[in-house]
């Protein structure tokens, strides 16, 4: 009997429940691809580029649980507040408070188990899907990966069951220690709100002072470097909560005293009703905010650090392309490179040591990065540093002098004139007489620039195929890495594919999340403002004039917090640009994102709640 009275409830409630239902998916969703992606153990260990970036998906999942947690509590809440008035109603008939504490235990655990498996299910195409596109942009095989992961379906569903049960608990004691007349009259509790005398005004002061130090902070990153995250942390999030507790009800009070706003249409009530609720809303805004400007946050991150790659990994090399002894397969390959500069160098190499032209050198002096200042990319400079002797050493000799820095930084760096590439051998750079006096053949190493590295990638990477194989036969040994631009656009991306996959899906579950736990709170007050609709409509106010109030109250209500948060972005990617060239790159697409899903949520309170309070018309 308990059950199917429980299932008839939800059925009934089920336009409530499934919000909560496309809330908790998407979360289990997202969480189970992290732990899919974080825990193939053959994926992982037979692909070095996916080990690299393991790390971000664990705290992915972590904070995405942390949220969760605060999101599931608060979810429950509102669904409970909405079935206070009828387990009352149960109560007064005479049902015993044990079995309306089932009840609620049932209900709450049911929604969290149906969600789990739709979340999983949903979770398993998810995980298949971004590993798909992982590999694509990463260039990998990705063998021995597995959608349906055990370990990761374990932990997900004992996280979430846990999870599930403490909630049905929480939910089924809150119900228990309510009486029936509190449970009958739970949506008859008025707000009161104080927006007079020094309260408000050091309020306000406190909050403009705690966000101003958290935002000088986060603009100065990179001198506070770890004390700054800290600072910012716990400054901006209480100046958050003061802006919405002190400021915002003495706003809307001022709005409410201008009469020429007051006094048109319908205003009156619309304000008013702000005014009524906005005690209760506070901190909700203040968190709505926060979690706003941390999804926002994650998302523009994410995308700003994938748009960096090229420009990050050109931070350290002049030149877009070096290729030592290049074969026919590789002059090919150079031949279709549109270069905007090319230069060929010579060199000689025996068992031990490597020999540069020096004349060559000296022609045609390759370009290095020099960092003028701290704050500006590194601008391109010609060697200019003159080499009179006859011998030069890149490392120490005693036949040789030591090479200038500059040339140290050509020969290492641009002419990949390193270990990467010659192992332990050592380098020189030999004028005419002392190189033509070396009994082996020539080699040579070709440098070039190009207009658009990206459009490049396809030819850059068989000639980097190439560039492997040499450093082999050099050095002894299995090579990965051979160095240069190529190189580092490909360790760069591997990390930052990993962040902008975590940053979007992070991004996405916050933003669905955040806009769920502000509609839940709207909706569940809902039940209070019946009566004022129903007065309004006796009176003779059209219902088109009543819709328009609320579409009003609900647009400002989910504006002020979209406000504070994208403003908390905006300054708080800051702290990123002493590792991120560009921060705002392509910012457009995270908020567009935002504002999609904010809308949709917007959207979706506004009808609820219009079915909640506007009369039924006979």
């Amino acid at each position: 009997m308990l059950l199917k009275l429980s299932f008839s409830s939800m059925r009934k409630s089920f336009k409530d429940y499934l919000v909560l239902l496309f809330g908790l998916t998407i979360s289990i969703a997202i969480f189970y691809m992290f732990q899919t992606l974080a825990q193939n153990k053959a994926f992982i260990e037979s692909n070095a580029m996916i080990s690299q970036i393991v790390f971000i998906f664990h705290v992915g999942s972590f904070i995405l649980g942390a949220i969760t947690v605060f999101y599931i509590f608060y979810a429950t809440s509102f669904m409970l507040t909405l079935r206070q008035k009828e387990m009352g109603m149960y109560m007064t008939l005479g049902a015993k408070k044990g079995k309306i504490t089932q009840l609620m235990f049932f209900e709450t655990f049911f929604i969290g188990i149906i969600s789990l498996v739709i979340g999983i299910v949903i979770g398993i195409g998810l995980a298949m899907g971004v590993a798909e596109l992982f590999m694509w942009q990463l260039n990998f095989s990705g063998e021995g990966f597995e959608a349906f992961y055990i370990s990761s379906l374990t932990t997900t569903v004992i996280f979430y069951i846990a999870l599930f049960v403490l909630t049905s608990i929480v939910n089924a004691w809150q119900i228990g220690r309510k009486s029936v007349l509190n449970l009958l009259r739970a949506d008859q509790k008025q707000d009161q709100i104080k927006t007079n005398g020094l309260k408000t005004f050091f309020g306000v002061f406190f909050a403009l002072i705690l966000i101003g130090v958290g935002y000088y902070a986060m603009m100065n990153m990179a001198e506070f470097k770890q004390f700054g995250v800290i600072l910012a942390t716990v400054t901006i999030i209480p100046g958050t909560y003061l802006i919405f507790i002190s400021l915002l009800p003495y706003f809307i009070k001022k709005l409410k005293q201008n009469r020429s706003l007051n006094e048109k249409g319908i205003n009156s009530f619309t304000l008013g009703q702000l005014r009524f609720r906005m005690l209760n809303l506070t901190k909700v805004l203040g968190t709505v905010a926060m979690l706003i400007a941390l999804g926002l946050g994650a998302m523009t991150a994410g995308i700003s650090f994938y748009h960096n790659i090229e420009i990050q990994s050109s931070m350290f090399h002049a030149n877009d392309v070096v290729v030592h002894q290049p074969d026919n397969e590789d002059k090919e390959i150079l031949e279709a490179i549109d270069f905007t500069e090319e230069n060929v160098y010579h060199y000689k190499a025996d068992g031990k040591s490597v020999y540069f032209l020096k004349e060559d050198l000296l022609n045609n002096p390759p370009g290095i990065k020099k960092f003028t200042d701290q704050f500006e990319l590194p601008k391109t400079v010609r060697v200019d540093k003159a080499l009179p002797d006859e011998k030069y050493s890149l490392y120490e000799s005693e036949n040789a002098s030591g090479l200038p820095e500059d040339w140290q930084q050509a020969l290492s760096t641009e002419l990949n004139a390193s270990y990467q590439m010659f192992g332990d051998k050592d380098i020189f750079i030999y004028s005419t007489t002392a190189y033509d006096k070396i009994p082996t053949d020539e080699l040579q190493v070709t440098l070039g620039k190009v207009d658009d590295f990206t459009n490049y990638l396809p030819h850059l990477e068989k000639l980097n195929e190439g560039q492997l194989q040499l450093a082999e036969s050099y050095r002894g040994e299995n090579v990965e890495v051979v160095g240069g631009k190529y190189s580092n656009y490909i360790a760069f991306q591997a990390i930052a594919s990993g962040t902008i996959f975590m940053g979007l899906f992070l991004g996405i579950a916050f933003l669905m999340m955040m806009a769920s736990v502000l509609m839940f709170k709207l909706l569940s007050s809902a039940g209070s403002d019946v009566s004022r609709y129903n007065m309004l409509r006796k009176i003779g106010v059209r219902k088109g004039l009543l819709v328009k109030s609320i579409y009003r109250e609900l647009f400002l209500l989910f504006l002020f917090p979209a406000l504070v948060g994208l403003v908390h972005v905006l300054v708080g990617m800051q702290m990123f640009s002493f590792i991120i060239i560009e921060p705002y790159a392509k910012i457009w697409i995270p908020i567009s994102i935002f504002l999609l899903i904010y809308g949709i949520y917007y959207w979706i309170t506004v009808q609820m709640y219009k079915r909640i309070v506007l009369p039924k018309e006979i």
